[in-house]
């Protein structure tokens, strides 16, 4: 099963380096370890996290594509669906099937038609519009819904952080 995982994985990372999606880099680890990749994603214009450059971190199972990655971001993030530890909470990186407590329809899960560039393109599109329902991190959940501004300001000193420029106290 690896075989063909590492197959997969070796084909999904040749096609992001020959037509990488704008606001993305990643890859693996290193040339021996393709079950581990490191992604930088850039905040999405428009939104409060715009500019920012966040590094997170794939964790492939030997039988990608049946099962998802594992990824979670490896700075420090304020997000409704990012929990507190980095770890990201989306509907594709689900096991596929039905949801047990029914809230996903099971298209909306991870299915071995999705690739390491989706996942990439919905974490993205989860930066610009979180899912508050679905919280990962309960605080964030509610200063997005009750205190938009606050939560602004938390997602521009994440920013900041992440270029390296100093935060005001």
């Amino acid at each position: 099963m690896a075989g063909s995982a590492l197959r997969r994985l070796m084909a999904e990372y040749k096609q992001l380096t020959l037509n990488p999606p704008e606001g993305i880099i990643a890859g693996p680890t290193t040339e021996e370890n393709y079950f581990e990749w490191e992604a930088l994603i850039t905040g999405p214009e428009g939104t409060c996290f715009e500019g920012g450059v966040f590094p997170a971190k794939l964790i492939f199972p030997s039988d990608y594509p049946l099962s998802p990655p594992k990824m979670s971001f490896t700075c420090d993030m304020f997000h409704p669906n990012i929990y507190s530890d980095g770890r990201v909470c989306i509907s594709i990186l689900h096991a596929p099937g039905d949801d047990p407590m029914g809230y996903e329809s099971s298209n909306e899960r991870w299915s071995p038609v999705q690739s390491v560039e989706k996942i990439l393109l919905s974490v993205i599109s989860m930066l610009a519009e979180p899912n508050d329902e679905s919280g990962a991190n309960v605080d964030a959940a509610k200063m997005w819904r009750e205190d938009r501004e606050g939560f602004n300001k938390v997602a521009e000193t994440l920013v900041r952080k992440t270029l390296g420029i100093p935060t005001s106290k």
